[in-house]
């Protein structure tokens, strides 16, 4: 036995350190070990030969690429964990002399000996989901509590009076508790290994429609939404990248920073994160909309459906007739002509992108009218090179920029009644401003709205540099042609074949042609998984359910946590969203927030929402909330860096940002959503705010806290 197989145990737990206990575990550990080192140097060697193989091109280069991503994020997982790649082990009632061992990926060796299940595989669920209630055929359940490379310690959890006798090591889940109250770090933790049984239920759902998934605090509903995620990748054949895989919709940014490294640790490297603001272009720079009565106008889906008539005002057809003037005559261009050239469009097709197509019927409108005798080639170079006809043309169809589109709304009062009818007079005054460009979070739902409709303004010259790149390739390629064919003297020569169109359309380099640079965020995502989704607003909805057309979601949130208030329930707001299919899951146990501050935190919430779902606690650190005034702010966190060597605090302000050191962050009680701190600070007004929403903010902050919570008031400096 190697001593790094020796090695593995840390223990502090002597009864634990039994040789009886864990040498079962120490042999197969040495097995994993010695498999971890042939399959990494085997994916070494499997990356070396792809990346020098040649690229190719179109279908062959998107699989060799694929190959490498796939082989790279298998390797990563390998190296990062190592012997931390196995999650515990369980034994069952039908097998109890060979333990099963969990991993975060399946590994099997030289001989197909399975060492580890992948903790996705339906023959993993009994370890999460196993209850004493419901046993799954299980005996027993072990969870190893890695640190450092080493396990520190590990939990046995037993499901049947014979196992309870023959197991000396049991401690009721202390292992378990000792790991919720652990010191947080900037990044959120590993919990694979401590996934609950009513977290696992959800995990493991499937993917059809819409999966609710409502829980207070610390219930753990994030780190359901992102397990989920790699679970359904791994299981969905539905969700596979090429059918437009997963997106997960956050909060805002310092939440994405707290969960970058999940998935990867999951070894699902390919799901595209973001906020709503990502989505759209002027999301990074937009501002607050200071008015609620002007959010609240913006926040309904009708008015992202004036978007719709705001574009085709910029589609009716000219009805005075045109003479359009060529090298010989002159050919008339009447009403009915624009209205069929302008009908000739697939009306799928986005505004900007539809400009060619209609182009192209106007010419062979046209061209049809002429009764001259004048060849086509020349007729049709004379109308296309007309900048009369162009110039009426561009005015016809112009090309319309989604900012310049919904600016005209803020600014042009007639064009938004016109857009809008069901505005009254105050309110088409309420949304007019002084900078049209002036862009907010509101504004986003409707610029998204126009970008799709609108489409890419550039696709008419992408699409004629495209054709005149392709022309000159087949130009080159008739000369080429010609050479080769003067020079071939066999009679029985295969060379003619080369005149055939197909096999010269096979070889024009499609890599030479100019494409429009796909924004991955526009979809369509084969699922969306939204966090902190009881703050979106029905506009808001909109962006996302424009992305996901197989309406396949999962909704992640607690109506407690809306700041505006949460009317009716998830499944009355989804079905007047147009989400038939929906499903709802609870989650009742805060595994976060200690009873001694979540008691506080209840009377918060109760006193605006008296049925308020509030999550019941399993832990007490026996540290009450401690009140005091905002100048003893730097004596707090200057004893709590002093006396804490390593975890993370938080200074919760409403107001404004404060200068911290390091370990310490300054949010708003909006920027914490999502995020958890061993400290957090929360300052508050002397005579704090009333409101749903200021209520709301008091106990999102409280409820951040997994240690010690520290409430500072006084006047504002």
């Amino acid at each position: 036995m190697t001593s790094e197989i020796l090695d593995t145990f840390a223990l502090s737990n002597p009864a634990k350190a039994d040789p009886d206990l864990i040498d079962a575990d120490r042999e197969h550990f040495a097995a994993v070990s010695a498999c971890l080192k042939q399959r990494t140097a085997k994916l070494s060697a499997q990356l070396d030969e792809l990346r020098r193989a040649p690229g190719g091109k179109g279908g062959a280069a998107s699989e060799r690429d694929s190959q490498i991503r796939h082989a790279s994020a298998q390797l990563r997982i390998l190296q990062r964990f190592g012997l931390d790649i196995c999650l515990g082990r369980m034994v069952r009632a039908d097998n109890p002399r060979r333990p099963i061992y969990i991993g975060r990926v399946g590994l099997s060796d030289d001989h197909e000996q399975q060492l580890l299940i992948d903790w996705r595989a339906p023959a993993s669920e009994p370890f999460f989901a196993a209850t004493h209630a419901a046993p799954m055929g299980l005996l027993s359940r072990r969870r190893y509590r890695w640190r450092d490379s080493r396990i520190r310690d590990y939990w046995d959890e037993v499901f049947t009076a014979e196992a309870l006798e023959s197991n000396t090591a049991l401690d009721d889940q202390s292992a378990f508790i000792a790991s919720l109250g652990a010191v947080r770090s900037p990044k959120m933790r590993d919990v694979l290994s401590t996934i609950q049984a009513d977290q696992d239920a959800i995990i493991r759902a499937d993917s059809k429609g819409a999966l609710i998934v409502e829980g207070g605090p610390g219930t753990g509903k994030t780190i359901v939404a992102l397990h989920r995620a790699a679970y359904l990748l791994y299981s969905d054949p539905r969700l596979d990248g090429h059918r437009g895989g997963v997106l997960v919709v956050g909060p805002h940014q310092p939440y994405l920073n707290y969960i970058a490294d999940v998935l990867p640790s999951l070894g699902e490297e390919g799901v595209a994160t973001c906020t709503l603001r990502d989505l759209v272009p002027e999301g990074r720079a937009a501002g607050v909309e200071r008015d609620p009565d002007t959010a609240a106008l913006k926040a309904s889906t009708a008015m992202v459906s004036a978007i719709e008539p705001a574009v085709a005002f910029y589609e009716e057809p000219p009805t005075e007739t045109l003479l359009v003037e060529t090298d010989w005559n002159e050919i008339e261009l009447d009403a009915d002509d624009w209205s069929e050239a302008f009908d000739a469009r697939d009306h799928a097709t986005p505004h900007n992108e539809s400009r060619d197509e209609i182009w192209f019927a106007l010419l062979d409108i046209l061209m049809d009218k002429n009764d001259d005798d004048i060849p086509s080639e020349l007729l049709y170079r004379s109308l296309t090179t007309n900048p009369d006809l162009r110039r009426h043309f561009s005015r016809a169809w112009p090309i319309l920029d989604p900012g310049d589109l919904v600016g005209d709304l803020w600014s042009v009062p007639a064009y938004l009644h016109r857009c809008a009818p069901w505005l009254g007079r105050d309110e088409i005054y309420r949304l007019q401003r002084a900078e049209p460009r002036a862009w907010t979070l509101s504004d986003l739902p409707l610029l998204d709205a126009a970008r799709q409709r609108l489409g890419d303004p550039q696709a008419s010259r992408r699409a004629q540099l495209r054709r005149r790149t392709l022309t000159e390739q087949r130009e080159y390629m008739d000369d080429v042609v010609d050479y080769i064919l003067s020079t071939d003297d066999d009679p029985d020569s295969a060379l003619p074949m080369l005149r055939g169109d197909d096999l010269r359309t096979s070889l024009l380099d499609d890599d030479a042609v100019p494409s429009a640079d796909r924004n991955l965020l526009d979809g369509p995502f084969a699922h969306v998984i939204v966090d902190e989704a009881q703050d979106l607003t029905d506009a808001q909805w909109q962006m996302l359910l424009r992305r996901c057309p197989s309406r396949s979601f999962t909704i992640v949130g607690d109506r407690a946590q809306s700041r505006s208030g949460f009317d009716g329930n998830w499944d009355e707001r989804l079905h007047a969203l147009g989400v038939h299919d929906v499903r709802l899951a609870g989650l009742t146990i805060n595994y976060r927030t200690p009873v001694e501050i979540m008691d506080q935190a209840e009377k918060v919430i109760r006193s605006v929402i008296p049925d308020a779902d509030v999550p019941t606690s399993v832990r007490s650190t026996g540290i009450p909330v401690h009140r005091g005034t905002v100048d003893e702010l730097d004596a707090v966190l200057d004893d709590w860096l002093a006396t804490h060597p390593t975890g993370t605090a938080c200074v919760i302000d409403s107001s404004r940002a404060h200068s911290t050191p390091g370990r310490v962050s300054s949010l708003t009680p909006e920027l914490a959503k999502g995020l958890e701190f061993d400290l957090v600070v929360l300052i508050e007004d002397s005579e704090p705010q009333a409101g749903v929403a200021a209520v709301v903010d008091r106990y999102v902050a409280m409820t951040r806290a997994t240690q010690m919570l520290v409430i500072l008031t006084g006047p504002r400096v």
